[in-house]
């Protein structure tokens, strides 16, 4: 009964003891093992690993590339342009003693790692004038950026595996400028189409007009000579039709003009009973 008394303390100690004396180590991971502080054991490859127990305690870091997004910075460019920019980095720790001597831990190591690329930024894009940083040879610079951010992130274990500008913007104040002298010259450039579109409208209404005023004059003009054309027919169909019948012709008008001359209305007339309108009626005048 006494001895049943300590199995289960043993054993509870015995579970405890190996529970704290087992640590697994992921395929993303590798490992420090710290005795009271100080490394004791670098692992690197994944798998079941003992350490002692209450003595030893392990720190876990990431072997994956990892990603940091460094705050905007604004750089002043060779030609005293000012532009943002925004970087982002990949980085993988290769030496984790070193590491964790110089950093600590990830969230050190990133703030770290943002101060140097903002400054190295600053460096290096500071000797090149606007135009070449938005141009295609801004990747020559971002090379020379990351290969300065090696070498410093060395120190720390740190391999760099690239650097990249997400975004570079011009200041708000100069981009509200630039939208306000952009904004003038399409307003100008608008006037001057509009201008340009009125002067073409008066060229076209003025062609028209004068093509108008030749196509009524010389239709007019043709008009003219078809009536005189007709009436000159009609002059030689009276003149034949005289010839045939000189009297019955001489009726004829007569006729034409009593019927104009007679016709009810307002107009009065004085005219002598021997005048030659009266030739047709001259039995009734005797």
């Amino acid at each position: 009964m006494k001895a049943g008394k300590f199995i289960l303390p043993i054993i509870i100690l015995i579970g405890a003891t190996l529970f704290f004396s087992i640590f697994i180590v992921k395929e993303v991971n590798q490992a420090i093992v710290l005795q009271f502080g100080d490394p004791k054991r670098i692992i690197l490859k994944p798998g079941l690993n003992f350490k002692l127990p209450f003595i030893q305690n392990v720190v876990f870091l990431d072997k994956r590339v990892l990603n940091l997004d460094t705050p905007p910075e604004e750089v002043i460019a060779s030609d005293q342009k000012r532009l943002i920019v925004d970087a982002f980095a990949r980085f993988q720790i290769i030496d984790p003693l070193k590491f964790y001597i110089s950093v600590g831990n990830e969230r050190v190591a990133r703030s770290r790692l943002a101060t140097i690329i903002n400054s190295r930024i600053r460096n290096v894009l500071g000797q090149q004038k606007l135009q070449t940083l938005l141009s295609e040879d801004r990747s020559k610079q971002m090379a020379l950026i990351q290969q300065g951010v090696n070498k410093e992130a060395e120190n720390f274990g740190i391999k760099i595996v690239d650097v990249r500008i997400k975004r570079a913007d011009l200041p708000q104040a100069n981009s509200d400028a630039i939208f306000r002298r952009m904004q003038t010259e399409r307003e100008r450039e608008a006037k001057e189409f509009r201008a340009k579109g009125a002067e073409m409208a008066v060229t076209i209404t003025s062609t028209a007009d004068k093509e108008v005023t030749v196509i009524l004059a010389e239709a007019e003009k043709k008009s003219e000579i078809m009536k005189g054309e007709g009436d000159g027919q009609k002059n030689k169909i009276f003149a034949d039709a005289f010839g045939q019948d000189a009297e019955f012709f001489g009726f004829y008008r007569a006729m034409q003009a009593y019927q104009k001359a007679l016709i009810g209305g307002e107009t009065s007339m004085i005219l002598s009973p021997d005048s030659e309108f009266f030739k047709f009626f001259g039995n009734k005048q005797k």
